[in-house]
């Protein structure tokens, strides 16, 4: 493709190398590209809480798409622009379901305020002997029914004796179109949004606020939940470390995350 006039990446596994940073190489052709006047734009399932100290390192951050599209984030104002929720009675659906094709499975939702560390109420809660996928500060604890009686922008099951792949063949038809279910973690870990909301409607937020067109978008990615943002974008390109399904969509497969996959393709235009 032409020089791009938007450039999405998600982060882990992707933009950070094994070591959790940016690359000082990767570092400088965002900046590069951003001095150009090419917005960067990290879409990712992490909550707005863990994007400070990613955009820190690059600086040039404006946007960040989080909890894979449920929630738009301006990093510079620290100010959650807009989010999309499941509701109470959404909630309680989901856990029914997960309590019959998946038994034994724990619950953790994602909330959000108006700000990245906005502390009005909990951002993250699991329930009692929910094995954390990350290591870590243990998250606070509520029993289920607390957990499941406000909105949330995110529903985490977690089953660690089950691979994620094998959770979603059995929860997914289950719920059918009800949600949109996808995992960017392997090891017996699914993340539930509201349906029609992923990576690619968040990016599309984005997009329409620069008024670049989906054709003239270089998107980067490398696990399930960023499939729809890689078929959505003019190209997407999915690491060397990437999930088979996605490298499979891709447009085009780059270099892994710990080997400057995404300043390897930057390089061309910046």
């Amino acid at each position: 493709m032409e020089a791009p006039r938007l450039v999405a990446s998600d982060v882990d596994g992707t933009l950070l190398g094994a070591d959790h940073t940016v690359s000082t190489r990767t570092a400088a052709v965002v900046g590069r590209a951003v001095a150009a006047g090419v917005p960067f734009v990290l879409v990712t399932g992490r909550p707005p809480r863990w994007i400070p100290p990613v955009a820190t390192q690059l600086g040039v951050v404006r946007y960040a798409v989080c909890a894979n599209g449920a929630v738009l984030y301006d990093v510079e104002e620290d100010r959650i622009l807009g989010a999309h929720a499941l509701p109470p009675e959404a909630l309680a659906d989901l856990s029914q379901a997960c309590a019959e094709v998946l038994p034994g499975a724990m619950l953790g939702v994602e909330r959000v305020g108006t700000s990245a560390f906005d502390d009005a109420a909990t951002q993250f809660v699991v329930e009692p002997d929910y094995e954390h996928a990350w290591p870590g500060t243990a998250p606070p604890v509520e029993e289920r029914a607390a957990l499941l009686a406000r909105p949330a922008v995110k529903l985490l099951v977690r089953a660690a004796s089950l691979t994620s792949a094998e959770m979603l063949a059995l929860l997914a038809p289950r719920l059918g179109t009800e949600v949109d279910v996808t995992y960017s973690h392997p090891g017996g870990l699914l993340e539930v949004a509201p349906a029609g909301v992923s990576k690619a409607t968040g990016l599309a937020e984005v997009a329409q606020l620069y008024g670049v067109p989906r054709e003239q978008i270089v998107a980067f990615g490398d696990m399930p939940n960023d499939e729809a943002m890689l078929r959505w974008a003019g190209h997407g390109v999915a690491m060397a470390n990437a999930d088979p399904a996605v490298a499979a969509i891709a447009d085009e497969i780059t270099a892994r995350h710990d080997e400057d996959g995404v300043a390897l393709v930057l390089e061309r235009w910046f």
